[in-house]
């Protein structure tokens, strides 16, 4: 049997300004998204860091995927900027511990971005099951 979407654990960390009223407006348009997913609310997706990724990696998750700010638009200045350099670190350096960079992502989600915010959820989703399970969990 194959690695299927009920089996598949991605963490969203989720910025508590735009990227939560994206996924608010997502969920009031009734669209659906994995419910495999776990949303972690942030104050600011800058908070989040290599470690903190890597974290969620070696306790479970086979995907992480992070939301911030559109860009120009962080209510902390850099933080969402800040958030997908870290990201971009990250996946450089995923290869050498054993996974693909493809495990973890960025997505800039606005206040009225509903459909982009549950269409990277499902996009990460089916990334993950063609990647099969995360070979590093605890």
């Amino acid at each position: 049997m194959g690695y299927g979407a009920s089996e598949t654990k991605v963490v969203a960390f989720i910025c508590s300004h735009c990227s939560l009223s994206g996924a608010d407006a997502a969920g009031v348009k009734r669209l659906p998204y994995p419910s495999n997913v776990r949303l972690i609310r942030l104050t600011c997706s800058g908070q989040v860091n290599e470690l903190v990724v890597l974290e969620a990696l070696m306790d479970g998750a086979d995907g992480v995927l992070v939301f911030g700010c559109p860009e120009n638009d962080c209510h902390y200045k850099i933080g969402s900027r800040n958030a997908k350099l870290c990201v971009e670190k990250l996946k450089s350096m995923l290869p050498s511990v054993g996974l693909e960079p493809e495990r973890v992502g960025f997505e800039h989600i606005g206040a009225s971005d509903g459909e982009k915010f549950a269409e990277a959820l499902r996009s990460m989703v089916s990334k993950i099951q063609e990647l099969g399970p995360n070979p590093l969990k605890r």
